[in-house]
């Protein structure tokens, strides 16, 4: 079972009730937990509060899988640690030791449903115990005494060579309940990163940080919910609409195992009216084939990954279309470039680390080859992309 707990209290500081204060329209603790609604990979949601107005706000929402947990008072004080409240709460449940125990902090209001399933994913695929998240800061640190940091000031790297450091933003945190036990820390094992884009840096602590998230949230989040319907739809070939594997017979001649489920989803798309197209670094008469049979508009073949961007660009302007209004699913690193640039970025689950960590990118539960195709085709269709 996936669990998700926010602590949340009366006490505030600097900003009084600050839980429940209307943040773009709706009380801060909202947009965690529609979130997490919203993820079919949570199964429960549980608020820790001890102030009977943040219970009453959270009962209003009507979401199906939340409930409120009453916390201690010595346990919501300002002195009072995250794990007193967590250990507190899970001390009065009759949890299994392997259920997954998802910290998620209110005051991030930037998380969305996908970094919630993402982060699951990675989680899974990496074999860890837990995992945090974090963003990468590509800022140069010194110390106190005058020496650098993370960089050699003598040999000033520019910004899109330096790999930077990834700092913890604190937006949530994964472990299992019977680590939080045994181990009283919201981490603890092999520890798994989930990088969340720079934006989500910020979280709400003072006055100051309430109106750059604000701004954020409309920026990043409430924009992309409004996001333009998909007109162009492309897909890479091998690892992607195959399984990367490479099959020759006793002559010499080469075969690719295809799923017949992603061909449904090309129909569609074509039914919808959305144009569709693959392209790829491979130049066989296997992939022309297939393309005659999915019926597909575009078919690219031969293209390098630098390449591939600029293709995209040319059929968005013979089309009158904007990058934005295109979606891509790619599993290697000659498809980074694309994946960066387009609307909406997908990658089958067994990708290569360097595509799954792109900002924003959908981490699909399918492998290559496996109809993932279809998964994200049917992903567009369900979120009112198509």
């Amino acid at each position: 079972m996936n669990i998700a707990f926010i602590p949340v209290r009366c006490g505030s500081k600097s900003i009084p009730l600050k839980n429940i204060k209307p943040f773009c329209g709706k009380p801060l603790v909202y947009w965690s937990l529609k979130a997490l609604q919203d993820s079919t990979n949570i199964d429960v949601i549980f608020v820790a509060t001890d102030c009977e107005e943040i219970k009453q706000v959270v009962n209003a929402f009507g979401f199906s899988k939340v409930q409120v947990y009453d916390r201690q008072a010595q346990n919501a004080s300002d002195k009072a640690s995250t794990e007193s409240v967590m250990l507190e709460f899970i001390r009065t449940q009759n949890f299994n030791q392997n259920d997954t125990f998802i910290l998620v902090q209110a005051t991030s209001p930037l998380t969305q449903t996908k970094d919630f399933d993402n982060a699951l994913k990675i989680l899974k695929k990496e074999d860890a115990d837990s995992l945090l998240t974090c963003v990468r800061t590509k800022r140069f640190f010194w110390n106190s005494n005058g020496t650098s940091i993370n960089y050699d000031y003598k040999n000033r790297p520019r910004r899109q060579d330096f790999d930077g450091l990834l700092m913890e933003n604190g937006a949530f945190y994964i472990n299992t309940v019977g680590n939080i036990v045994k181990d009283k820390n919201r981490l603890s094992g092999k520890i798994a990163i989930y990088e969340m884009p720079e934006y989500t840096a910020v979280e709400i602590d003072e006055e100051d940080d309430w109106q750059v998230v604000q701004t954020l949230m409309q920026k990043y989040v409430l924009t992309s919910k409004k996001s333009q319907k998909i007109k162009l739809f492309l897909s890479d070939v091998d690892g992607t609409l195959t399984d990367a594997g490479m099959y020759y017979g006793n002559n010499g001649e080469e075969f690719k195992k295809f799923n017949t489920h992603d061909g449904k989803g090309f129909e569609r798309l074509r039914k919808a009216g959305v144009k569709t197209g693959l392209i790829t670094s491979e130049n066989t008469r296997i992939v022309e084939n297939r393309a005659k049979k999915l019926k597909v508009d575009y078919v690219y073949q031969g293209i390098e990954h630098l390449g591939k961007l600029e293709i995209v660009k040319q059929m968005c302007k013979e089309l009158n279309i904007s990058l934005e209004e295109v979606a891509y699913i790619g599993d290697d690193v000659n498809c980074k470039e694309l994946l960066e640039h387009v609307g909406i970025a997908a990658c089958p689950a067994n990708a290569l680390k360097e595509v799954t960590q792109i900002q924003n990118i959908l981490l699909l539960c399918k492998n290559g080859g496996e109809g993932v195709v279809r998964e994200f085709i049917e992903f567009l269709f369900e979120k009112g992309y198509v």
